[in-house]
């Protein structure tokens, strides 16, 4: 499958990728409001400097999922830039091991997914963290950042290492985090639209709650390229009608059935229209198992097609007509690209998708009716190619790792 190869970003070295390795595409995102940017500038200035030390301190990332590739890519980069040195592990699941090597990752795969349920989850941790333990003894890292990744945050609380979680979902499981380690050596930070509240309980200081400007894919998408030949590869003409379609986190813990009820529903008005041609994006090979048994003549008949490698998400949506997703960062990246893109998530709703929402650049589907009502398959202009975008998001995240890497209180 042939892919756009991205150029570095601007300012830095890109790491050395693998020998068949292409970089993975970036895009551009919404708009961050002058309101949310100023004061994460102001307090984030003083740290643009470069740390000169003979030895620098290590930062240990952990890719839990395959969003957090795009994500922590550029972050790594400019971490990198900075002096501070990088060690990445990886969870071989969800396509995290393609994806990293599409974007030239230099990672250490550790562990793998274990399945919905919950005795199996909590024993998939601990087995986790043991398989982690020795690497992570060797490397000692002076901090350790993911989004979300229960085996770092379990693993740095035992051996009372600095950790920063970054979250954009509110409503996301957080009792490890409170639970385990020092208050004094654990940080959040989150998108400035979700009030730090949201965050403040017991085992978490006010003080160490911080905010970016903008949502999380603005880290990353002031670099995307497009590819305009991805619609080729994937074997669409150019007057098919494309849905890129991703079915709902059936195995995640805020996951609500109803969501599969409008799946069915976008399912059959995809069969009433012949025009339509449809990329799925299962989560689980369970998931497009079940999908097949479900819609078999679709599948047959070439008007759903299932990628057999990862392929660049990012221009997948570009190329796409609109996007129909069940919830989480597809979503934000078809809303930030201005893709036309609908969420039958049914989950307790977050505060960034409820900005997206009100701001008109995501449209939820709440019923089986307002999936016919609302749901419009019909072809949308792509000659206009993204803009690019300033990368105030980027240098506020980083300046904040920054920040806790220097503070050696």
């Amino acid at each position: 499958m042939s892919l756009t190869q991205n150029p570095p970003i601007p300012g830095t070295q890109p790491p050395v990728p693998h020998a068949d390795a292409r970089d993975l595409s970036l895009h551009r995102s919404a708009e961050v409001t002058a309101a949310a940017t100023e004061p994460i500038a102001r307090q984030t200035d003083r740290h643009l400097h470069l740390v000169e030390t003979k030895q620098p301190a290590t930062v240990w990332i952990d890719l839990d999922n395959s969003p957090h590739v795009p994500l922590f890519r550029p972050i790594i980069q400019e971490l990198e830039k900075r002096g501070w040195k990088v060690i990445v592990t990886a969870r071989d699941c969800f396509q995290v091991r393609e994806l990293a090597d599409l974007a030239g990752l230099d990672y250490h795969i550790v562990g793998r997914h274990y399945g919905k349920n919950r005795v199996a989850k909590v024993a998939g941790l601990a087995v986790r963290v043991l398989q982690l333990a020795p690497f992570i003894l060797r490397t000692k890292p002076a901090l350790s950042v993911s989004h979300g990744s229960r085996a770092l945050i379990t693993l740095s609380a035992l051996l009372g290492i600095r950790n920063l979680t970054i979250s954009d979902y509110e409503h996301c499981d957080l009792r490890l985090t409170n639970w385990l380690g020092s208050e004094d050596k654990k940080w959040f930070m989150t998108p400035s639209v979700i009030p730090a509240s949201k965050y403040e309980r017991p085992g978490m200081r006010s003080d160490h709650i911080l905010s970016y400007p903008g949502i999380k894919e603005d880290v990353y998408v002031p670099f995307f390229v497009p590819d305009p030949k991805l619609q080729t590869t994937l074997g669409f003409g150019p007057t098919d009608t494309v849905v890129t379609l991703r079915p709902p986190a059936s195995e995640a813990h805020y996951h609500n059935p109803e969501s599969e009820k409008l799946l069915s529903t976008v399912l059959d008005m995809l069969e009433e229209h012949p025009e339509v041609k449809t990329v799925l994006v299962p989560r689980t090979p369970r998931q497009e198992q079940e999908l097949r048994a479900a819609k078999p003549d679709l599948f047959a008949s070439g008007r759903i097609i299932v990628p057999q490698h990862a392929i660049d998400g990012l221009g997948l949506i570009w190329n796409s007509d609109l996007v129909v997703s069940g919830g989480g960062t597809m979503n934000r990246e078809a809303a930030a690209l201005g893709v036309p893109v609908y969420s039958i998530f049914r989950g307790t709703l977050g505060a960034v998708d409820k900005h997206l929402a009100e701001t008109g650049r995501l449209v939820m589907l709440e019923s089986a009716q307002d999936v016919r009502d609302n749901l419009k398959l019909v072809r949308r202009s792509r000659n206009q190619a993204p803009l690019p975008t300033r990368r105030i998001t980027l240098d506020a995240v980083v300046n904040h790792m920054q920040t806790i890497l220097e503070d050696r209180g």
